[in-house]
């Protein structure tokens, strides 16, 4: 387990990757950081790329669907 001033780094680093990359590619694409031992950190970032992804397709869906009314 890493101690506290590693776990702050690591944190510092996902804040730094965010700002640089942007939420969502760091999340989905960037990395998955394994190396944070925090599970709520991990629960949250897990239902954020949930969230995306659902947002994604409803988007989808409706322009799907109002592209076909007649």
């Amino acid at each position: 387990m890493k101690n506290r001033e590693e776990l702050l780094e690591s944190f510092e680093s996902v804040k730094y990757r965010i700002r640089e990359e942007g939420i969502d590619y760091c999340f989905k694409h960037y990395s998955d950081f394994e190396d944070i031992e925090d599970k709520e950190f991990h629960k949250l970032r897990l239902a954020y790329i949930k969230a995306n992804e659902e947002i994604q397709e409803y988007i989808n869906v409706r322009i799907e669907k109002l592209l076909n009314e007649d």
